[in-house]
């Protein structure tokens, strides 16, 4: 037998291991949609290493024609704050920080509202929502919108009251990701987008993912937003487009403003799955297989809430 016919069959043997999606899992995926209402969504699967699908399903904005695509980019929200984490890890790796520095050691002017805290924080602190502050506290700095620099904006956590004792519980926050942020800037001396984008998605090959509103904006392969504002209550009426810059708030990026497309998020899947290592790379990575365990390791644990029935498909089964 030749080679290539060896080769052949092994590929062949390789493309068999791993599952294709249902027969049916088109129709699922348009059924849910509906029942949510969403114009378009965009879907990735992954598996022992390869992308199993990448894939759009309806439009990018109702009233118009334009289909999603695998490449269409959504704006994913708080996924972002793992990006974030991401870039500090390269910074472990190159040894230019520790998990547990001192925040104060990196970013001189950092200041929470408690002297003690101010002191205590470490990097590390800044990631897990233990910080002591209220649940949401500071997103008033950035919603609805806002045109304060970040540093002006981590600057002002030093007003905000804690709500309970540093490290005491959780309580969900998106300034501490901006401070994050802001500390990767004060150490690489780059941008966060600049960083971001160098030593994240050009090495992850995420050709398509943007950083800021305004490049989410330029891309004509994107997806508008949509809500339902017309109702009685804000949620209900009918489904429509929203202004794309009505919450433009560049200050909080690295607490979740990227957009990315189904085919980039699927490369962002199998570096995290990979523990780092990059796609298609023999023993390239993006991060080490250390910063990867402490990326995962778990900190506060929660309880979770049973999911409604009509959300069931959707939930993780993890």
């Amino acid at each position: 037998m030749s080679r290539a016919a060896v080769l052949l069959r092994i590929l062949l043997c390789l493309a068999s291991a791993v599952a294709a999606p249902p027969e049916n899992f088109d129709q699922r995926v348009e059924s849910l949609r509906n029942s949510l209402g969403a114009p378009g969504v965009s879907i990735a699967i992954v598996e022992n290493g390869r992308t199993v699908l990448a894939k759009g399903y309806g439009i990018r904005k109702l009233g118009r024609p334009e289909q999603v695509d695998r490449n269409t980019i959504f704006r994913t929200g708080s996924t972002g704050k793992a990006f974030t984490v991401a870039a500090l890890a390269t910074l472990v790796d190159r040894g230019k920080i520790k998990w547990d520095d001192k925040v104060i050691d990196h970013m001189p002017d950092f200041r929470m509202y408690d002297p003690w805290v101010t002191r205590e924080m470490t990097i590390r602190d800044l990631l897990v929502h233990r910080s002591g502050l209220g649940l949401g506290a500071g997103d008033l700095l950035f919603v609805p919108c806002s045109d304060l620099s970040r540093k002006e904006t981590v600057r002002r956590l030093r007003y905000i009251k804690l709500a309970t004792s540093f490290r005491s519980g959780f309580a969900y926050d998106n300034i501490l990701y901006m401070a994050a942020g802001q500390l990767i800037e004060e150490v690489s001396g780059q941008t966060w987008e600049t960083y971001i984008t160098e030593n994240i998605f050009k090495p992850a090959g995420m050709l398509h993912s943007t950083v800021s509103s305004k490049a989410f904006v330029d891309s004509a392969d994107r997806a508008n937003p949509h809500g339902r504002l017309n109702g009685p209550l804000r949620g209900l009426g009918d489904q429509e487009p929203l202004d794309e810059m009505a919450d433009r708030a560049e200050n909080a990026a690295p607490a979740g403003g990227l957009a990315i497309s189904a085919n980039d998020m699927s490369r962002w899947l199998l570096i995290q799955l990979g523990h780092g290592k990059l796609p298609g790379g023999k023993d390239m990575r993006m991060f080490s297989e250390e910063s990867s365990v402490e990326m995962w390791h778990p900190v506060l644990l929660q309880a979770i809430d049973p999911w409604p029935e009509y959300l069931k498909p959707t939930q993780p089964m993890f």
